[in-house]
């Protein structure tokens, strides 16, 4: 792999690497890339990554190679504490509760001792802690030279560092951010480099919709009328009634709330817009919310000039008024077409239709729009740049083909090869697939996973990982294990998505020595746990996503128009590359030993569940649970 990488370096080209668990992926790419000199940029898929990368697999490769290179790693803005910000959010006092008052004060704390800014720093205030919004920045409240602390400013000396640095460690998300917003008025932050080096690369067509497409949520409106109340009442208090106009458009954002659940969406909801009922109905919120928007844009707009915060704060409000009036035209136009959806004409990608979509929390809403084939987007920043690419993973093809990635990616001119895993898996690890599990469409099927699965947990002493495909399953194969354990009379530990951060549940399984952790999608991957502490996959369902998603229903109908096969060359080659992931939290050493069990009959009654099989590893099989608990008692005598 290392040759193939430096001479796609040399050329110039793009390389997809499929690389599997153990090939030593991450040093094939950064030794030649080391060597070949020039600027790099490694791009991963989560900021633990990143780090892992930065502080760990960067430095024991430069130091083996003797090589000495300046490093930089680079976040998001909103990683960063912003000095502006955080003086602010002191001095107006308007934190609403004790909690906040606590956190700020840790955090002025660690705004003054810290080099870095970096948020991941300070481990006394969660991550989801409600300050941290009010300490951070974002692209749209950002001063930039303007902000009295600029020279101070923790973002802007990382990106210092990253444009003097030979090697810049970034996440996915940075780099779409960089590409989406490289033809605006502010400029790419990122620096112009050599080479590309996309790890986890399965994660770009996902990440690229999501910053190719376009979005406005209601928390966004909320924020920009706290962040009026608070500047106008600062900076301009007599230039008009802030408390009064800031009032009145939060309510109209709660009664577009309202609104939306009066024509029956409901909490957890995810409605493409030509599926609302009744959506004219939606029309006089639509209406209120832009009065209200209009009235705190003329207030804004007299005090121009008065602050710079207030300027960019009127820019920012100007937008959100224009997006909430291409929304409220989005709802005017007529629905519907032979096949009972719609695309949005007015692409937000040329030649790539895109669905509009909203989706419904609790307190909020979300807006969306998703372009159906993003990777044209992606092909046209790869073309735009005369540098090497090098995109790899461990789950980049299906039946060992590439072509559903390159198709999602939608670069033409790439060079393709996979590495297989040099583990022995027939020897270190058992599939078992088990007799006379109901239908997945049963409304029992998550009882009788936990009920499947339980011999084998309990053989084990816990050490499993239970992967559900969906939310509601991961609350009744939790609830059905809790019953089997109270009956057996067996003290495992318990963990279940939800009950606290994906970080604490992990370092909770690692720690424990007999955990069962029951989770859905986003405990797929990113997992590396060795050794003993996880020896059992339970894999509830194939992963197919849900035909009624909205973005999964509309390229559905997409590639159907454009006379492809949906199916073939979409829903099931999606579903082989999560199941891999799944798969790949079993056997992550050489040393490892476990048991991958799969719990769907389609793997072996659909005809498709053959290719299923060919693109896993090639663990021994099994139908016996006897010969899986064996395996399983075996390996913990030995």
């Amino acid at each position: 792999m290392a040759a193939a990488v430096y001479d796609t370096i040399d050329s110039g080209g793009t390389l997809i690497a499929e690389a599997g668990t153990g090939t030593g992926k991450t040093f094939a790419y950064l030794v030649p890339a080391l060597l070949a000199g020039g600027k790099v940029l490694l791009s991963t898929g989560t900021k633990p990554l990143q780090d892992q990368l930065f502080r760990k697999d960067l430095p024991a490769v430069l130091d083996a190679l003797r090589i000495n290179a300046a490093t930089a790693l680079l976040k998001g803005r909103a990683n960063y504490v912003c000095l502006h910000r955080m003086a602010r959010a002191e001095t107006e006092g308007l934190l609403p509760s004790r909690e906040d008052v606590v956190h700020l004060r840790s955090v002025v704390r660690f705004a003054a001792t810290t080099s870095t800014g970096d948020r991941a720093e300070l481990a006394g205030v969660p991550e989801n802690a409600a300050i941290w919004p009010l300490v951070t920045s974002t692209r749209d409240n950002c001063l930039g030279a303007e902000c009295p602390r600029f020279g101070e400013c923790f973002v802007y000396k990382a990106r210092r560092e990253a444009q003097a640095a030979d090697i810049v460690v970034v996440n996915h998300h940075l780099f779409m951010a960089d590409l989406a917003f490289r033809d605006d008025s502010i400029r790419d932050f990122l620096p112009t480099v050599n080479t590309v080096i996309l790890d986890e690369a399965h994660q770009l067509p996902s990440t690229a919709a999501d910053f190719f497409g376009a979005s406005l949520s209601l928390a966004q409106l909320l924020e920009a009328g706290r962040d009026t109340r608070a500047l106008g009442l600062a900076r301009a208090p007599d230039g008009a009634s802030w408390i009064t106009l800031t009032s009145h458009f939060e309510r109209a954002v709660r009664d577009l709330r309202l609104a939306l659940g009066s024509v029956g969406l409901a909490i957890g909801s995810r409605t493409p817009l030509e599926r609302i009922e009744r959506r004219g109905e939606l029309q006089p919120a639509f209406d209120e919310l832009d009065a209200a928007c209009a009235e705190l844009v003329r207030a804004l707009e007299i005090n121009r000039g008065r602050d710079a915060e207030l300027d960019l704060l009127i820019a920012r409000v100007v937008e959100l008024r224009r997006e909430l009036s291409d929304w409220s035209n989005a709802l005017k136009r007529p629905t519907g077409d032979e096949d009972g959806g719609e695309f949005d004409e007015e692409s937000i990608e040329d030649n790539a239709p895109s669905v509009r979509w909203i989706s419904v929390s609790t307190h909020g809403a979300q807006f969306n729009q998703t372009p159906l084939a993003p990777g044209k987007a992606l092909a046209r920043a790869r073309e735009s740049q005369p540098q090497a690419w090098i995109l790899t993973s461990a789950t980049l093809t299906a039946a060992g083909r590439f072509d559903h990635y390159l198709a999602e990616i939608g670069i033409e001119r790439a060079s393709t090869a996979r590495w297989n895993s040099p583990f022995d898996f027939p020897r270190q690890a058992l599939l078992y697939l088990p007799q006379s599990m109901p239908s997945p469409y049963d409304v029992r099927f998550a009882e009788k996973v936990a009920e499947a699965a339980w011999p084998l947990v309990r053989a084990n002493g816990g050490r499993a990982f239970l992967l559900c495909t969906t939310l509601r399953a991961v609350d009744k194969v939790a609830e059905r294990l809790r019953q089997l354990m109270a009956l057996d009379d067996q003290q495992l530990l318990l963990l279940v998505q939800g009950t606290s951060t994906r970080r604490a549940l992990i370092e909770a399984f690692r720690g424990s020595g007999n955990a069962v952790l029951v989770g859905s999608i986003s405990f797929w991957e990113g997992i590396d746990i060795r050794g003993d502490a996880l020896s059992l996959v339970v894999i509830d369902k194939l992963p197919f996503a849900p035909p009624d998603d909205p973005v999964v229903e509309a390229k559905i109908r997409y590639l159907r128009r454009s006379g492809r096969n949906p199916f073939n060359e979409y829903q099931l080659p999606e579903a082989i590359m999560l199941i891999k992931q799944g798969v790949g939290r079993l056997i992550r050493d050489e040393t490892d030993r476990g048991v991958l069990m799969i719990l769907d009959e389609r793997v072996l009654t659909k005809p498709y569940g053959k290719v299923v099989l060919s693109s896993l590893p090639p663990f021994a099989r099994t139908r016996s649970e006897a010969e899986a608990v064996e395996f399983l008692t075996r390996r913990r005598a030995g």
